[in-house]
């Protein structure tokens, strides 16, 4: 299991409740800060470690990059 500090844990949740949670319901930042009531510079940092710790993923789009979970074990 990844340990998360708190701002992940509230990054993931947000994530889970908006159904970012397979490829085909990607979620931009923005919409993820929204939902979590944080700045979108700290959500987008936050996805960032996310990412590298194999939590999320990022897709690249044309517009804005998407993201969704890949695995959570809370």
């Amino acid at each position: 299991m990844v340990e998360l500090s708190p701002i992940e844990q509230l990054v993931v949740k947000a994530m889970q409740e908006i159904g970012a949670t397979k490829e085909d319901s990607l979620k931009t930042a923005d919409d993820i800060a929204k939902k979590a009531n944080r700045p979108k510079s700290m959500v987008t940092n936050t996805l960032v470690t996310l990412s590298q710790k194999g939590v999320a993923k990022r897709v690249a789009r044309e517009k804005a990059a998407g993201y969704y979970l890949v695995k959570v074990d809370a």
